[in-house]
């Protein structure tokens, strides 16, 4: 008898991880809560709300659910796992206590520092008074500052700026004008750190860890890594700056130091660890942590798993992750994202989508925003598409993927063209 699913979640990360379970054998029925029209080719899609977690633990338990994959953010800080967990089902990610290391900047940041692990310098501001004098301390030294809003903003709470007003504006709005809500009550000001980024994901099951793969994200809206900070714009797969050297510093100076801390602090971590890094001239240093797989990056991530996605999510779930391995693609995976015109400001819905019957076979379209409206497929979100290509290499890969790209078309479509180019360079 196979094994039924639930993947909680609507966007293009929840596409691709029912679009990877769907090829295991051990899984005979998958069903995803809300969901989206892209989803729903592969997966039952049922109705509750992310939120819902009442009406998504009395579903589980109605229909013998084996796991539970939670994709986004909200839910895990709100304890759905701890909930899932009191009533004996089996779920993947990590309790709401553990999920602080992505749900407060304030708690990851003390952390880090208690435990010695690298990351930039950092204050804790209470109010706007001490955010303006702390932001000051960098600007007044020709420094760039990094102003983070303690709690969650849809990846839209990071504002990095040398400039005295923006800062000021930035503390105004996160502070005084309550634009993040409760999340801009604390504020962290930090150094900016200079260097390459790179994302780093981890599968956890509270002791042990099993590093999947790295990947770049391009979190700009514009070109040339330009303009306002977005969800992501597009990533892809095994940067060239990802050694083995490399990988076994992060292993040994990040990964497993939080992991260990988190067990001391009395709150193991269960689930993905992302880990957000700065390639610095004193090596890598923490940027964030995420507590659930990467958009857009797990778009790209998804194909480039060869084992069945299944086993190592149980072993998270059940604590026993210790001694497993992982086979990966050693090709190339790029995604561009296709966005609404306007986003990450305002933007329309509605839009209708074509071009997608016109792709090559081997290309993945991972749906984000979309509706069906009378029958036809249309935007419904400022991330609309993620289209992905396979390579030999990355020069291959990102070639193919912009030829598919310029297949599609609705009014207003916009994308970055220089999606991967740093691995090139």
């Amino acid at each position: 008898m196979g094994k039924k699913v639930l993947v909680v979640g609507q966007g293009g990360r929840e596409h691709a991880l029912v679009w990877k379970l769907a090829q295991s054998p051990q899984v005979d029925k998958i069903y995803a809560a809300p969901g989206n029209p892209g989803i729903a080719q592969l997966a039952e899609c049922v109705d509750i709300s992310v939120d819902n977690t009442l009406g998504l633990l009395e579903f589980a338990l109605q229909e013998g659910i084996n796991l539970t994959i939670v994709g986004p953010e909200a839910p895990l800080m709100n304890g759905i796992v701890d909930q899932f967990t009191a009533a004996g089902l089996k779920i993947f990610g990590p309790s709401a206590a553990a999920a602080r290391l992505e749900g407060s900047k304030v708690f990851t940041k003390q952390l880090l520092h208690k435990y010695g692990i690298p990351t930039a310098s950092f204050e804790v501001c209470e109010n706007s008074d001490s955010a303006h004098k702390a932001a000051g301390f960098y600007i007044d030294q020709d420094k760039p500052v990094v102003l983070k809003a303690d709690g969650l903003a849809a990846g839209k709470g990071v504002v990095v700026t040398a400039d005295k007003q923006e800062a000021a504006d930035a503390i105004e709005a996160m502070m005084n004008q309550h634009a993040f809500g409760q999340a801009g009550d604390r504020v962290v000001v930090e150094e900016c750190l200079v260097g390459e980024e790179l994302s780093v994901f981890t599968l956890c099951d509270g002791k042990d860890f099993l590093t999947l793969m790295t990947a770049q994200d391009h979190k700009r809206v514009f070109d040339d890594d330009k303009g306002p900070n977005t969800g992501g714009m597009g990533a892809y797969v095994n940067p060239p700056i990802y050694t083995p050297e490399l990988k076994e510093v992060i292993e040994s100076r990040i990964i497993a130091p939080v992991i260990a801390a988190m067990q001391e602090e009395g709150h193991p971590y269960k689930g993905v660890l992302y880990t957000g890094l700065m390639l610095t001239a004193d090596g890598p240093q923490v940027l964030e942590f995420n507590a659930r797989f990467g958009d857009p990056e797990t778009q790209v991530l998804m194909p480039a798993i060869k084992d069945d996605l299944l086993p190592l999510l149980e072993a998270c779930a059940d604590g026993t992750l210790g001694g497993s391995q992982v086979e990966l693609e050693a090709n190339a995976c790029v995604g561009v994202v296709l966005a609404s015109g306007g986003y990450p400001g305002d933007y329309a819905k509605g839009k209708p989508i074509k071009g997608l019957d016109q792709l090559s076979g081997d290309t993945m379209v991972f749906h984000a925003g979309t509706a069906l409206k009378e029958g036809q497929l249309v935007t419904n979100g400022g991330r609309v598409l993620a289209v992905v290509c396979r390579g030999k290499d990355n020069a291959e890969a990102i070639g193919k993927v912009y030829k598919e790209v310029e297949k599609i078309s609705f009014d207003g479509i916009h994308y970055r063209h220089d999606i991967g180019r740093r691995a090139l360079r």
